[in-house]
């Protein structure tokens, strides 16, 4: 049967179990990412090759 814990316990546990939370980024915060690299084309690549015999 599994244990039931309040809530205060599973605080302390989580505490225990992870330390410090870092503070909650705020949405003003936010940055918007922007791919600098060009998607890299798979259409071009046999993708069996990892499964050819390299001998």
């Amino acid at each position: 049967m599994p244990e039931e814990f309040t809530d205060d316990e599973l605080a302390f546990l989580r505490h225990a179990r992870f330390g410090e939370l870092p503070e909650r980024v705020r949405p003003d915060e936010l940055v918007q990412l922007v791919e600098t690299d060009p998607a890299r084309d798979y259409s071009a690549e046999d993708p069996f090759g990892h499964l050819k015999d390299a001998s």
